[in-house]
Formats: structure tokens, C-alpha cells, sequence
């Protein structure tokens, strides 16, 4: 429309011109007939008709600027630049101004130069002061309303910049300002919609209405087309065990969405890594180029499942050869359980460090207490089983056994030192070595002491001796005794206190079934119920208390069971027999043969009865036969009384 407003602009000033001429011609051929017939006429009238034929002129030139309207496109030519205006020379009989700003582009600088050609529009004709007021940027909108309607109707795309965001999508700027849908900015759901403010790209124009000057516009069409067109030529390779090149389309906790170009496949967060992937994330993130290999595809449903690891070799498949049973290795800690750390050794090859084989003097109940995700350790192989891919790693096999060599550094029987470092109910455990302790348990404290808890007589961190007893590798047992470093004072006491012998002591504790009467410290006997006197009508130990000084006969001693038995009642009863001896041996006035014979009797036995003492004392069955006889001997002295 422009182009053929600008010919019928030009075509009409071309023939107002022509026929000016032919008329001015065809005037002269008359005067020169007129003069040749009539003679020359005045100099006045001449000029006269001249004034006229100007005055026709004019009136024809202004009839042929009439096709020039008001609103329409005309091109021009710029003929001078000014701080405010831009001139420009359209065939009117004046030029036209343009504001200066129209022609300013974004950095400032005006793009405007003499003898550039424009389309302007004529908003105005020549007003009051002969000024022709034209835009360029009127006739550019335009133009670009004529681009539209033609690019809409061939199907055609138009360039644009996508400027701000608006309720519901974006605005692009194509000339005019134009709606993009949200839904109809990409293929997928967009989230961030600032990300695209500044982007330029091609557009299909779904609809417009220029009286409502309204455009929208859509780029998904575009690329749904493209993508048909991939999808297409990607079918014509796709098979499967085919090594594609793909772009990281979504990432999931489960795998990666690949697009292989117009067509999307699914790789597996198992099919990833031959190793431990935690999250595809870690590895990939959106966009990323990756290699695949097509594992399978359903040429029905159109799934396509993917792998990266089956672009290499099962690693487990010479893990034989690569680690055999004592070799050490190195790897990095990737996962902790309640009974072990994970050690990756290679990419796809892991290996179990259990509880038990993290230290050999430490218990250790959780992997925690030794190491964190991320270290990196040293460990030996003790075990491998390549069909079910595992690995038994030893993290203290690296370093030699302590237990190995502490009978050599400490023999049974040696003294040590160490600071106390846990006191429990049962025992003390003293530091030995580095990471060993020994125990000293309650029974081994002290000979003669009854402890209850090992805290009332010791507390944490005290130094101490203690005697080595016994080292079990195997158990890795370290035991350790603290009243063996004095003798044991029950080796004396049968020395001491020989059975038969008198004893003096204190009342500790009066039972229900006998006296516990200490002898010395830390040594004491039992004077059961049964070896008291008899009381009349009453209880035999409610004449006992405690802290009462008593005497008593040793009946029996027992060195490994710590056990003194002794005897009220029998101590009473050889007291009487002492004095009956005593009696018997004082009298003189039995002088027949029969008394003599009797009385040398009675002698010979009570002398035998005491040699028999000690042999009852360790029989207790024999006790009561003892007493028997004794009961027999008392019946016979007072027969040899009578007598």
C-alpha cells in the first residue's frame, strides 16, 4: 500500500508537470500566429497574459498535491538534521519535520543521516506557519500491521523480544507490543519466567485483531514443529544396544529424562553408575549433554529406557584378580551403618568394614565412634565373593595386633601401673596399653575386706598396682589383681590357728544360724548355733552381742574356702574334761585292782580322744560320733564314780 501510494504520489506530479509544457507550447504557436498576422502588440499586454499563465500554473500544481492524505505513507528523503528536527523532503512544495527522538536508538546515538530514504506518515499538512508535521515511527506501525497480516496468512514466523512479564504470560516486542501466552512459551511448564526477559526469538502469530490492536503469539508452535521433525529423523536411528547423544531434560529422585531429540527417554538411577549414586542430582543437573546407551525400546508404547554403566565393563567381573584376600587397599567412606562402614574402592565396587574388625583393643558399638562419610581409609581385604559383589574389608588388619605381643611385654605375675579409667559393679579397669585395659574384679581387691563396690575404696583416675593374673588372646581378656600384691594371709592361718587351739575375738555379727567372731583383722569364724551352749528354756545366741570379747575352740579350718569354724560347747566341755583329769589323777584312795585298771582305762582313752580332734574337725560327719563318745565317756566316769 505504501509502495503504491508512493507511485500514484509520484505518477500524478509527473503528469501535472507534462501537461503544463504541452499548454505553455501550444500558447506560444498561437502568439506567434497572432503576431505574424496582426503585428506585434504591446509590451504591457504581453505581460499581462504571462501573470495569468503563472497563475494556472499554480492553480494545477496545487490540484496534483491533493492525492497526498492526511494519514497516509509516503517515502521521502532526508535533506537536513537539527538538534530538535529531522527535514524531510516528501515532493510537497515544503518539507516535512520529523521530531529528532524518533530517530534515536538505544545507546543515545542518532541513526538518522542526510540522504537516507524513509516511509513517513503525513499526520498534518501545511498548518498556519506552512510546517508539514510527519513520523516515521506512525508509518513503521504501519508497515508492520501490513507484515502481520500478510505473515499470518502464509503461516510465516516473526522475530521479537521478549520484554516483561504480564498477568498470564510475557509481552514481546515485534514492533508493536504483543502477548505471549505462559502455556505458549516452551514445551514444558515454565517456572521461572524472569529467565526469559531480554531473550529474543521467532514467533507464530496465533491470532490478532488491529482495531483492538491486538497480537498473540506463540513459540511452543514453533518448537513442536521442530521437535516433530527430530522425532522423526531420531526414529530412523533408534534401536537398541545404539550409543545416542541426548540433552538432560528433568531430573527425578529415581533417574533422568533424556531427550534424544524429539523423542524422551527414561535413564534409571540404577543404570547410572555402577557404583552408589545417591541422587541423580549429584551427578547431573538439567541441560547437561550426556552419552547413553538405548537398553530398550518399545516401538508400541514408545518407551526408551537408557543406561550410561553398560558403556562400560562390570567392574566386579575381574575384581578377583584386582583384590585378592590379604591385599590392602584404599577407598573412600560412603555410607555408615549400625554394624559397619561402606568403602568404595572403585567406581562400582564396594566393601563392608564391620564393627568388630575396626579395632583391636576398642569397642565399638557404632562405626561413628572411628570414622564419617567422606574419609578416606586404608583397609585390608579379608574376604571377597565376586557372585554376590561383596567385599569383607578389616580396617585393623592393617596395623599389627597388640594382643599379640603384650604376654611378652607383660608375663603373668608382673607388677604394673596404670590410672584407673571405669569403676562398674563388678570390677576396676585399669589402662594397660594404648587401647587396652585390664580388669581387676571385686573378689581380687583385697584378701580380707568385704567390698561391696570397688568406689569405696578407689575413684576415677587414681593411679594404682595391680599384679598381672592371667591374659587371654583369643577373648582378649587382661586380668589383673591388686591383693596379690601382699601375701595371702590365709596362707598363715591354719598356722595360727590350729584346730583344737583357743581363740580370743569380737562379736561382728550374730545370725540366725551362729556368731561370726573376728579373729584379727580381716579374719573370722563361725560359731554356727549348733556349737553354742545350751541355754535352758531360752535361745543359745541371745546372750550374744556385737563387740562382745568371747573365747572360743578351733573345730575346724579351711584354707581355700577362708572358713573358721570354732566351738563354745566344746571348749566348755574340755574345760570340764581338764578338770576331771584333774580329779581323777589327784585321788589316792582307790587302791583294788579293779579302780587301778579302770582309771589307766579312761586315761589311755581320753589321751586317744584328743589325738582324734583335728581328723573330727575335718569330718563334720565324725563330730557327731565324737560327741557320742564323749556322752559315753561322761556315762563312764560316773559309773567309776560309783565304783
Amino acid at each position: 500500500m505504501d509502495n503504491q501510494s508512493e507511485k500514484t504520489g509520484e505518477k500524478a506530479i509527473t503528469d501535472n508537470h507534462a501537461g503544463d509544457d504541452s499548454l505553455k507550447q501550444n500558447q506560444d504557436e498561437v502568439d506567434i500566429k497572432e503576431d505574424a498576422a496582426k503585428g506585434l502588440e504591446g509590451k504591457h499586454e504581453q505581460e499581462g497574459k504571462n501573470e495569468q499563465e503563472g497563475k494556472n500554473f499554480m492553480e494545477l500544481y496545487e490540484e496534483s498535491l491533493k492525492s497526498i492524505q492526511e494519514g497516509g505513507v509516503v517515502k521521502g528523503e532526508i535533506v537536513q538534521i537539527d538538534k530538535e528536527f529531522v527535514l524531510v523532503d516528501i515532493g510537497y512544495k515544503s518539507e516535512g519535520m520529523i521530531p529528532i527522538n524518533e530517530f534515536i536508538d538505544p545507546e543515545g546515538h542518532v541513526s538518522a543521516q542526510v540522504g537516507d530514504q524513509v516511509d513517513v506518515l503525513l499526520e498534518r499538512r501545511e498548518d498556519d506557519e506552512g510546517t508539514i508535521l510527519l513520523s516515521k515511527d506512525k508509518a513503521a506501525k504501519i508497515k508492520i500491521w501490513d507484515d502481520i497480516r500478510e505473515i499470518y496468512e502464509k503461516d510465516g514466523t516473526i522475530r521479537g523480544k521478549i520484554v516483561s512479564r504480564v498477568k498470564g504470560g510475557m509481552s514481546v516486542d515485534i514492533g508493536l507490543p504483543a502477548f505471549l501466552p505462559g502455556s505458549q512459551i516452551d514445551l514444558k511448564p515454565i517456572r521461572d519466567f524472569d529467565a526469559f526477559i531480554g531473550s529474543e526469538y521467532d514467533f507464530k502469530i496465533l491470532k490478532y485483531n488491529k482495531r483492538r490492536s491486538n497480537i498473540v503469539l506463540s513459540r511452543r508452535a514453533i518448537l513442536e514443529t521442530e521437535r516433530a521433525k527430530l522425532r522423526q529423523k531420531t526414529l530412523e536411528t533408534l534401536e537398541n544396544d545404539a550409543v545416542m547423544e541426548g540433552t538432560v531434560k528433568n531430573i527425578t529422585e529415581y533417574g533422568l529424562f533424556i531427550d534424544l531429540g524429539g523423542i524422551d527417554g527414561l535413564l534409571h538411577i540404577t543404570d547410572m553408575s555402577w557404583g552408589r549414586v545417591g541422587h541423580p542430582s549429584e551427578l547431573y543437573k538439567v541441560g547437561d549433554p550426556i552419552t547413553v546407551k538405548v537398553l530398550n525400546f518399545n516401538e508400541n508404547t514408545g518407551r526408551v529406557s537408557l543406561g550410561i554403566k553398560q558403556l562400560k565393563p562390570d567392574p566386579w567381573s575381574k575384581a578377583d584378580e584386582k583384590y585378592p584376600v590379604d591385599t590392602k587397599i584404599k577407598g573412600r567412606v560412603v555410607s555408615l551403618a549400625d554394624y559397619g562402614a561402606f568403602v568404595e574402592v572403585e567406581e562400582g565396587i564396594e566393601g563392608l568394614i564391620h564393627v568388630s574388625e575396626m579395632s583391636w583393643t576398642r569397642k565399638i558399638r557404632h562405626p561413628s565412634q572411628m570414622l564419617k562419610v567422606g574419609d578416606e581409609v586404608e583397609a585390608m581385604v579379608l574376604n571377597i565373593d565376586s557372585g554376590n559383589k561383596r567385599i569383607s574389608l578389616g580396617l585393623k588388619q592393617v596395623e599389627p595386633n597388640p594382643w599379640d605381643v603384650i604376654g611378652e611385654r607383660y608375663p603373668v605375675g608382673t607388677t604394673i601401673e596404670g590410672r584407673i579409667k571405669n569403676i562398674t559393679d563388678f570390677g576396676i579397669f585399669i589402662g594397660i596399653d594404648e587401647g587396652i585395659d585390664g580388669l581387676v574384679h571385686i573378689s581380687d581387691i583385697s584378701w580380707t575386706k568385704r567390698v561391696k563396690h570397688p568406689s569405696e575404696l578407689y575413684k576415677k583416675g587414681q593411679e594404682v598396682q595391680a599384679v598381672v593374673l592371667n591374659i587371654d588372646k583369643k577373648k582378649e581378656r587382661f586380668s589383673l589383681g591388686i591383693k596379690q600384691l601382699a601375701p595371702d594371709p590365709w596362707d598363715e592361718v591354719p598356722h595360727k590357728y590350729p584346730v583344737g587351739s583357743r581363740v580370743t575375738g569380737t562379736v561382728t555379727n550374730v545370725t540366725d544360724f551362729g556368731v561370726f567372731v573376728e579373729l584379727e583383722e580381716g579374719i573370722e569364724g563361725l560359731i554356727h548355733v549348733s556349737e553354742l551352749t545350751k541355754e535352758k528354756g531360752g535361745n543359745p545366741l541371745s546372750r550374744f552381742n556385737v563387740d562382745d570379747v568371747i573365747q572360743a575352740k578351733v573345730i575346724n579350718v579351711s584354707r581355700t574356702e577362708k572358713k573358721i569354724g570354732l566351738s563354745i560347747r566344746k571348749l566348755e566341755e574340755s574345760e570340764e574334761r581338764e578338770i576331771y583329769r584333774s580329779y581323777l589323777e589327784s585321788r589316792d584312795g582307790i587302791t583294788s585292782n579293779l579302780g587301778e585298771l579302770l582309771k589307766k582305762g579312761m586315761l589311755e582313752r581320753e589321751n586317744h580322744r584328743d589325738e582324734r580332734k583335728p581328723e573330727d574337725a575335718a569330718k563334720p560327719s565324725d563330730e557327731a560320733s565324737g560327741s557320742s563318745e564323749e556322752d559315753s565317756d561322761d556315762e563312764q566316769a560316773e559309773k567309776t564314780e560309783t565304783v
